[in-house]
């Protein structure tokens, strides 16, 4: 488990407020960055990455890539959205030359990251998404593996309305 100090435990009331955590944390997106999510089906992943590519001011509607594997928007940084739903399919793009847009100028976003732990950098920011009810989720945003700048502004980064710490 991460030192306290870099994991944040957030309280999510709605989708959009997912999504302004999204566009809150783009704001402190850095060129290589790497973005793994988890958590059960529908438990908000696409909905966090739309909110974020938003925050890159990415203009194209987003959606899951769970059959084509990746979808690439232009913004403030290119984003690289990785779906590992099908893990085998995932594992061969990967082998197939795909690990270049995990170590690319852009911003990769890998939803069920757990299935290709092996294959994503060390160093990344990690998110974690549960059912609380509905519409309700709860985040854990992991930025113990993060570069020490960032960690410092993950720390320091103001909450979006809908969204608060966990008790």
């Amino acid at each position: 488990m991460a030192p306290e100090s870099h994991v944040r435990r957030l309280l999510s009331e709605s989708p959009e407020a997912t999504e302004a955590l999204g566009v809150a944390l783009a704001s402190l997106a850095i060129p290589g960055l790497v973005v793994a999510l988890d958590g059960d089906l529908g438990a908000g992943k696409t909905c966090f990455v739309r909110g974020f590519a938003r925050g890159l001011g990415v203009v194209d509607p987003v959606s899951s890539p769970s059959f084509t594997l990746m979808h690439e928007y232009p913004g403030r940084l290119t984003l690289y959205h990785l779906d590992a739903w099908m893990q085998a399919r995932g594992e061969a793009f990967l082998e197939d030359g795909g690990t270049e847009w995990l170590r690319s100028d852009g911003v990769a976003l890998v939803e069920w990251a757990e299935r290709l732990a092996d294959w994503l950098p060390a160093e990344r920011l990690s998110l974690r998404l549960s059912h609380l009810g509905p519409k309700r989720r709860a985040i854990e945003v992991d930025g113990s593996a993060c570069p020490p700048a960032l960690q410092a502004s993950l720390a320091a980064l103001a909450l979006p309305e809908g969204v608060r710490e966990a008790p």
